[in-house]
């Protein structure tokens, strides 16, 4: 986890056993599901660290996260996390991979940064990156393609058009003005 300054599984507690990870996990999802923050911040550490590509920095600690998930549910009312495979373990049981599916539909605004619904859905597969301490996620990272989710929400234009090309002009022009 980069952003941390700290490598994977470096300070995190050894993962019991696949079993308690994935009853861990169902908790979690359903926590989720819920739209509960209270239900999802009792799965992570009160020192938790948790990086998302959709927050502009990492949420810092139990508010942070809680903060995280009533933006989430605001923004998607209708959000939804779906098991698409099984977890798996770093090979020093520090690191748990954790597969999963979202879908959602944006009706509410994406506030940071302040963007208005767009009645899009999207659907997403990615993975977590979770380290524990004290049976809680300690270090959290969500991996997944942003753009993708940018895009689905008409937020970034379709590859290969001509809004694209024309950020690509804006950029170049930009990349050469001294500041």
């Amino acid at each position: 986890m980069e952003a941390t300054g700290a490598r994977i599984g470096e300070g995190a507690e050894p993962i019991e056993s696949m079993e308690w990870l994935r009853e861990f996990g169902e908790r979690y999802v359903a926590a989720w599901n819920s739209h509960d923050p209270k239900a999802v911040v009792a799965c992570v550490h009160q020192d938790v660290v948790w990086i998302d590509p959709a927050l502009a920095e990492p949420a810092i600690g139990r508010d942070a996260v809680a903060d995280f998930v009533r933006s989430s549910s605001v923004a998607f009312p209708d959000l939804s996390f779906g098991d698409p495979g099984k977890p798996a373990l770093s090979d020093d049981s520090r690191a748990a991979y954790v597969p999963w599916r979202m879908t959602a539909t944006n009706t509410g605004p994406i506030d940071p940064p302040g963007f208005a619904a767009t009645g899009k859905a999207v659907s997403v597969s990615g993975f977590d990156v979770w380290q524990f301490r004290d049976m809680l996620i300690w270090r959290y990272e969500a991996i997944y393609d942003f753009s993708a989710v940018a895009r689905q929400l008409g937020l970034l234009p379709p590859r290969g058009g001509f809004a694209e090309a024309a950020m690509v002009r804006a950029q170049r022009l930009r990349a050469r003005l001294p500041f």
